[in-house]
């Protein structure tokens, strides 16, 4: 018996969510919709500059791993905080929630030029459009001496996110982490978390799915477009059918698809009453899925698992859902 559903792998950040209009982003050199990765001088600025916020442990993979353990599976994660305030509040978050994460974190401190805990300056415009802007802080410092074995080869899947490919230690780490994945008979998977992303590392990213380092990847419209650099949604969806085990790629409200081999899967978005923030949808919609891909569920029934998730988590503040998705699944028959 697996140790672990998923382990997943990524960016430890407290996220900081304030709401702005467009033109904070235009006065403020932020790019809409996308992350942005800033310095800690920039990081101090934005803070200044913001509204009212609420703090809270994020992540990409993070939010995923809280969503796989709201729906009652067993999730666990590798991420780097430092010894500082902002890492003990990700690190009682994760736990609180109920994922294993026992990461060491880094000692220290700014007297030593020991980085801090990440953090990332969300900020939401009125039509729900989340722009990041992160500092990665301890981030960078995740590496093969974090990987741990048992974990990587204990889990059903491994997850992680396109933005580890940013810090270049994170590369290895991964890399090691799917070869103890493969080496029980594990798979892995991973989200392309967004276009500038996908643009900074297309050759890398295809290199990850054609030489099956990964099984199954994530992916929105966008993302998936420009890692085929086309702008046909069809094409790019017959092209990375030919690349990876699966591919689930979302596409707002127009739900989701998911390929495997000569199979497609058409899922519906989940109706909602009104859409407040973006944040983590992606993230949910992968926890959604994960879950009950590591269930034995079907295709269907993993994508229904995935559309509610994210559609939950869209009609609040804040990546992470505030419902036991567990019970959600089951009022809504999907359990």
């Amino acid at each position: 018996m697996s140790q672990y559903d998923v382990l997943c792998i990524g960016n430890a950040i407290v996220d900081i969510i304030a709401q702005c209009d467009e033109a904070f982003l235009t006065d403020n050199g932020i790019i809409k919709g996308a992350m942005n990765l800033i310095d800690a001088e920039r990081a101090e600025l934005l803070y200044s500059r913001m509204g009212p916020a609420i703090e809270a442990s994020g992540g990409s993979a993070g939010n995923t791993a809280a969503g796989i353990a709201s729906f009652g599976g067993r999730s666990a994660y590798f991420g780097k905080v430092s010894r500082d305030h902002l890492g003990e509040v990700f690190t009682h978050d994760i736990r609180a929630q109920g994922v294993a994460f026992d990461t060491t974190p880094l000692e220290g401190g700014p007297l030593d030029g020991t980085p801090p805990t990440a953090r990332s300056m969300i900020l939401v415009t009125p039509d729900g459009e989340r722009s990041m802007n992160t500092y990665l802080g301890a981030c960078v410092e995740l590496g093969p001496d974090d990987v741990e074995a048992d974990k990587a080869s204990g889990a059903k899947v491994t997850y992680f996110e396109g933005y580890l490919w940013d810090p270049p230690l994170a590369k290895e780490a991964i890399r090691m982490t799917a070869a103890h994945a493969h080496a029980a008979g594990r798979e892995v998977s991973m989200t392309l978390s967004d276009s500038f992303c996908v643009d900074r590392y297309r050759a890398e990213f295809l290199e990850l799915m054609r030489s099956g380092t990964v099984d199954i990847v994530f992916a929105n419209s966008h993302e998936i477009k420009s890692l085929y650099e086309t702008s046909s949604f069809d094409e790019a969806l017959s092209l990375i059918r030919k690349d990876c085990k699966i591919a689930a790629v979302t596409r707002s409200e127009k739900g989701s698809v998911i390929v495997r081999g000569d199979e497609t899967v058409v899922i519906h978005a989940t109706k909602i009453r009104e859409l407040v923030d973006t944040t983590g949808a992606g993230d949910l919609y992968a926890a959604g899925f994960l879950y009950g891909y590591t269930q034995g569920r079907s295709l269907k029934d993993c994508g229904d698992l995935g559309s509610l998730a994210a559609g939950l988590v869209i009609q609040q503040i804040g990546p992470r859902p505030r419902q036991n998705l567990k019970h959600e699944a089951e009022q809504a028959g999907l359990l």
